[in-house]
């Protein structure tokens, strides 16, 4: 019998159904979710990045050892729990470096920013300054936060703060099964407000980089992070999967980067976890697609039903066919919908194609 998803302190009785298939569904392969301890109510994924025009940008160095000085700054008390960096080259063709950062809570966050120096420094930049900057957070509560994981061994962002695995759970296997680890989930729609075709439209002012712009929360605002980990792969399943798994999972991700108005979705980042000193992905092995939806049914959606996604989901069970289900590809998400407040977006001299600055120019 599989464990639930949803921790027992967060469970409560149901008035929105779950989308299990049937009571005794049990799962084709098992997955795991992490355990918070109790006392832990919220959690912060901050996305904290320089933007250059190209990686080559003597600048980019720079930019990296500030944030750097800042994430480990000594003179904080709540450096951030876990953080990693992670780059790309984007469609307009600029090199985003980014640190991903996470605290147990909102108060740790803000403690840090202010001690570190962080805060002032953000609030004073300019945007004529060399490179672009960005400051993408959320402070989901753990009701709003699920997690999944093909292992119970693997460490990935936010379960660097949790207390242990879960046991192998029911509540994956099937289209729905997101929704139903959501604990929030039990009593709430989660129903966000459909993005129009005119917010895919930057305003005049976000036309070129040399502004500040701050952008308002979403109600609901569905944000995946799922990455992959082919480090400890045999050579065999290791060529499987770039010649199989990883072009079909690009393909998938450069949809919703450059035609993400079609499915709901705002902005969509590819990324490479690369090396602290060189920000290279040498030897690393890891990738992770980021991506804002303006509600979690739209996210489904295309899960479910678009076909960028469905030759990813179906490429994976013909993949691991192939293997005869020994699979050791690491693979991961986490999901929150945040509410308004639970939002922060801040762009400094960046172009408008700029995470969820929502153009598609």
């Amino acid at each position: 019998m599989s464990a639930s998803s949803i921790a027992d302190h967060l469970k409560c009785p149901r008035t929105q159904p779950a989308r299990l298939p049937n009571p005794d569904f049990q799962p084709p392969y098992p997955s795991f979710s992490v355990r918070f301890p109790e006392n832990v109510s919220q959690l912060v994924m901050a996305i904290i990045g320089a933007q250059h025009k190209s990686a080559s940008d003597a600048a980019s160095l720079t930019s990296r050892s500030t944030l750097s000085a800042f994430l480990t700054s000594a003179t904080s008390t709540t450096p951030p729990s876990f953080f990693e960096w992670a780059s790309m080259n984007d469609n307009k063709g600029f090199y985003n470096i980014s640190a991903l950062a996470y605290w147990p809570s909102k108060l740790a966050y803000e403690s840090w920013a202010d001690e570190s120096g962080f805060k002032a420094w953000w609030q004073a930049l300019r945007p004529d300054s060399p490179n672009g900057w960005f400051l993408e957070v959320f402070f989901p509560t753990t009701d709003r936060f699920e997690t999944l994981f093909n292992t119970d061994t693997a460490r990935e962002g936010s379960a660097h703060m949790g207390q242990c695995m879960s046991e192998a759970i029911k509540e994956h296997g099937y289209w729905g099964s997101m929704r139903d680890r959501i604990p929030l989930a039990q009593t709430d729609g989660l129903d966000g407000i459909k993005a129009s075709p005119e917010e895919y439209k930057a305003p005049a002012v976000d036309a070129t980089p040399t502004v500040r712009v701050t952008i308002p929360g979403r109600n609901n605002l569905a944000v995946i992070r799922s990455g992959q980990d082919w480090l400890d792969t045999t050579p065999g399943e290791r060529s499987l999967y770039l010649e199989t798994m990883h072009p079909v999972l690009i393909k998938g991700m450069d949809f919703l980067r450059d035609h993400g108005e079609e499915v709901g979705c705002y902005s969509c980042r590819f990324m490479e976890i690369v090396d602290a000193k060189t920000a290279k992905p040498d030897g690393i092995d890891r990738t992770f697609g980021l991506a804002y939806f303006d509600e979690l049914a739209s996210l489904e959606r295309w899960c479910r039903e678009h076909p960028t996604h469905l030759a990813i989901f179906g490429g994976f069970f013909q993949y691991a066919k192939k293997l005869g289900n020994n699979v050791t590809l690491r693979v991961f998400h986490e999901v929150m919908v945040v509410r308004p407040e639970q939002q922060f977006f801040e762009y400094v001299g960046c172009h408008a194609g700029t995470g969820m600055m929502v153009t598609r120019c």
